[in-house]
């Protein structure tokens, strides 16, 4: 089996950064660097970073939702010791986040161990859209919000059309609910900054069917058996 979908299985990490790691040279097979698409095998021996790579004890695969507090990183672990959304799950097996939020962004977040699953969801041609709750500064205009729902162009190019939609407005701010299906780094924010009506705060709803509903900030759950033939069939 290829290295990557190895790792990705064995739920180590997503095959996209288990070829990142692959490329900086970070992995070893039987103490030589491996290739992208070199295949392994259980009798083979790996390690990462330096360290020996400890095969699960199960095959079992999870699937949770989590509430992703504020001032959390998404990811599986950080080299600073900053508390990471894998640190809020109680999980004896490694698992990871699918995607990201932003340090300052709340909400709906998976972790699972399942490397196919993670590229079902996070691939744009999956046509899986994120749905965010938005506060942002001002009233916006209706011009402003159908330029978001077009796409407009960032610095790293223009965006894939989204789903926009008012849900209150006030004088000096307003409620809408924006649903996009890329991942850029904190792209919400600035397509609103683009538009300049910076996000006061921001919430992810939803990522596909899977809906945060009244999941507590912090708390998590595992996935229903239809959410996880959901995340499958994409």
């Amino acid at each position: 089996m290829r290295i990557n979908k190895y790792l990705a299985q064995k739920g180590y990490a997503s095959r996209r950064e288990i070829d990142r790691l692959i490329e900086n040279g970070d992995i070893k097979v039987n103490g030589e660097l491996v290739t992208p698409g070199q295949k392994v095998t259980e009798k083979d021996t790996i390690t990462i970073k330096g360290k020996d790579f400890e095969k699960p004890t199960s095959d079992r695969k999870h699937y949770f939702l989590l509430h992703k507090p504020k001032s959390v990183l998404s990811s599986a672990k950080d080299d600073r010791g900053r508390r990471t959304v894998v640190d809020l799950i109680d999980c004896k097996d490694r698992v990871y986040p699918i995607g990201r939020l932003d340090f300052e962004t709340e909400g709906a977040i998976i972790l699972t161990n399942d490397g196919d699953v993670f590229n079902k969801v996070v691939h744009p041609k999956g046509e899986v859209y994120k749905e965010y709750y938005a506060m942002i500064k001002g009233d916006i205009k209706d011009k402003d919000l159908s330029r978001i729902a077009k796409g407009l162009l960032l610095e790293d190019g223009e965006t894939l059309p989204a789903k926009t939609k008012i849900l209150k407005r006030h004088t000096n701010k307003s409620e809408v609910m924006v649903a996009i299906r890329e991942g850029r780094n904190r792209q919400i924010r600035r397509m609103f900054e683009a538009v300049k009506h910076p996000v006061i705060y921001l919430r992810r709803e939803a990522i596909g069917k899977i809906r945060l509903g009244d999941l507590e900030v912090g708390k998590y759950r595992r996935l229903t058996s239809d959410e996880v033939k959901y995340l499958k069939s994409l």
